[in-house]
């Protein structure tokens, strides 16, 4: 099958597997493979003279416009939905199928009940304006899954601003390196809602091959903090 994938996770999924995709975006970080523009604003035209067999998408990663405008082309299109760690498994099964091989034994799915709550984090995603993590995502989902509640929780990408979660004393902000690339010199920003720990953004957002080593890492990281 000649794969074109618009979703980072997949794109690396697929190199694990050693099918990998014709094309990916500029953001799946492969060099050797050629790309076609990012995961908000692929390169429509270039996809189609490609003919690729499939397009693979996710339908919290991309938009609606482009996968139509695929549609509307008269390309396939594969639109995964995974918004939760248990949604990990049925689409690497589908992924697999269309790739032609076989899925992993163990895809990292979610255990049968999340654990207590141990810690309250604040996990911002972007800055200017401040947006924080929350349900329903894959993300969230697997700090769940390790004890960690995130806040303000009631929706996925809440808009917020840092006193409003100060006031609700989380006992961690967890600070990504992507989609925004937190760093020291965030610092004190982020230390006026709580201690902040920096964690592997790749590891908290891509799913697939990467998921079980993944949760080990973090659930590493969430049993250092006090």
């Amino acid at each position: 099958m000649r794969i074109v994938s618009l979703v980072p996770s997949v794109t690396e999924t697929l190199v694990a597997w050693g099918t990998p995709p014709i094309a990916c975006t500029r953001f799946c970080e492969q060099p050797g493979l050629d790309h076609v523009g990012g995961t908000k604003d692929p390169a429509i035209e270039r996809i189609v003279a490609l003919a690729p067999d499939v397009v693979v998408m996710d339908e919290e990663e991309n938009r609606i416009e482009d996968y139509r405008s695929l549609l509307g082309a008269g390309v396939r299109v594969e639109a995964l939905a995974v918004r939760a760690i248990a949604d990990v498994g049925p689409a690497l099964v589908r992924l697999a199928a269309l790739a032609g091989t076989e899925p992993p034994d163990d895809t990292g799915g979610a255990p049968a009940a999340d654990p207590p709550t141990r810690l309250r984090a604040f996990v911002p995603i972007w800055r200017r304006p401040w947006m924080a993590l929350g349900q329903p995502t894959y993300g969230a989902s697997l700090l769940a899954a390790l004890g960690v509640a995130t806040v303000p929780g009631d929706a996925a990408y809440a808009s917020t601003e840092l006193e409003a979660v100060a006031a609700g004393h989380p006992d961690v902000v967890l600070a990504p390196s992507e989609p925004y690339p937190f760093t020291s010199r965030q610092l004190p920003e982020l230390e006026s809602v709580a201690p902040t720990v920096f964690v592997d953004g790749k590891d908290l957002f891509w799913w697939g091959v990467r998921t079980e080593g993944a949760r080990a890492r973090l659930a590493e990281l969430v049993a250092s903090i006090p």
